[in-house]
């Protein structure tokens, strides 16, 4: 362990992760923007390595140098980019201003959080979506393996993964909505992309990769979403092949967009989150709060359920924490700017 451990401070950034996790993508591709070297670390290569496991095993996990140079394990691919950002000069994805960085931070978690429902859903609701992933994932991690040795792997990962369909409300009740959702996103997106390429201008923040990762896996891989993304938003497809590798755009100071002439194709977007996301998250954290066994919900007239999910009313909660640490004049910009989106519920007092 004390090679590995010592040589962490030299070599570049560790990270095991996978290709089929969209979490792992958003982290690859953000690395290479900022030129932050890394060594991917697939299957078990990271155990092999006397790398420690994480409290909670999740994709990417990160092994940053601990007090006395150990490596530690980290997961949460939103606290590490905030980390990386103190710690490697150069190429932000955060932006400078405030306000600016407050509505990267709600889109990233849109991203993370709401687009993850349509991407897992898509998944492992159909037949050749399923198919495809049972036969691909468990191949990532072995290269050499036979048909015969995949083949009960390609079943353990398809009826784990459908088996649990209920953690981001994927049900008979709820596929309407997700994947109305996942189309008027792709629409929305595709609008907004002529204004500048990315979320907040000509330069990516923290929130496109979010929304790349998982486009990694609705656009480019699953079959059902990916023939919806190229019939109704080839853009989509285009640009999520494009952010995989930022690492020759050069971004200038000017490249976000001024707060106070935002285009209105991102209120567009905004009002999505509003309509689609906002209402599941207070859902989900009144029911925690209550102690329901069950989150319900309206999303534009449709039906949604779901089991309640602990995480994510943490997520509502540093949200909060984030409108809260805005300066009152900064607040007040924030407020005007979600004002009729449907974003605004987050941040009423109760």
């Amino acid at each position: 362990m004390t090679d590995v451990a010592g040589s962490l401070t030299d070599a570049p950034l560790a990270l095991k992760g996978a290709p089929g996790s969209p979490y792992t993508r958003k982290m690859l591709a953000l690395l290479r923007y900022r030129r932050i070297p890394y060594r991917l670390l697939i299957g078990d290569q990271a155990e092999a390595m006397g790398m420690p496991a994480p409290k909670v095993s999740l994709l990417p996990t990160f092994y940053f140098p601990g007090p006395a140079g150990e490596p530690e394990a980290v997961v949460d691919s939103t606290p590490i980019i905030r980390r990386l950002e103190g710690e490697y000069a150069g190429r932000s994805v955060i932006p400078e201003d405030p306000v600016l960085a407050f509505l990267d931070c709600l889109l990233e978690d849109y991203g993370d959080e709401w687009l993850t429902k349509a991407m897992f859903h898509y998944r492992w609701y159909y037949a050749p979506d399923i198919e495809r992933a049972g036969q691909i994932l468990p191949r990532w991690r072995n290269l050499t393996a036979t048909d015969e040795e995949i083949e009960p792997l390609s079943r353990f990962i398809a009826d784990r993964q459908i088996s649990r369909l209920y953690v981001v409300g994927s049900n008979d009740t709820t596929a309407p909505v997700i994947e109305e959702s996942y189309l008027r996103f792709l629409d929305l997106f595709r609008a907004h992309l002529t204004q500048g390429g990315y979320l907040l201008g000509s330069r990516p923040g923290s929130a496109d990769f979010a929304v790349y990762g998982q486009l990694t896996q609705l656009a480019a891989f699953d079959p059902t979403p990916m023939a919806a993304t190229l019939e109704r938003a080839p853009q989509v497809y285009a640009w999520t092949s494009v952010v995989d590798d930022l690492s020759g755009l050069e971004p200038d100071g000017d490249g976000w967009f001024e707060p106070d002439g935002l285009p209105a194709t991102l209120k567009a977007l905004l009002e999505e989150v509003g309509r689609t996301y906002v209402p599941v998250l207070l859902a989900n954290a009144s029911a925690i709060e209550s102690g329901a066994e069950e989150v319900s919900t309206e999303i534009g007239g449709r039906s949604w359920i779901q089991k309640p999910f602990p995480y994510q009313a943490r997520c509502l909660q540093w949200l909060r924490q984030a409108y809260v640490a805005l300066e009152a004049e900064e607040r007040a910009r924030v407020d005007d700017l979600l004002q009729g989106t449907g974003c605004e519920a987050l941040f009423v007092r109760p």
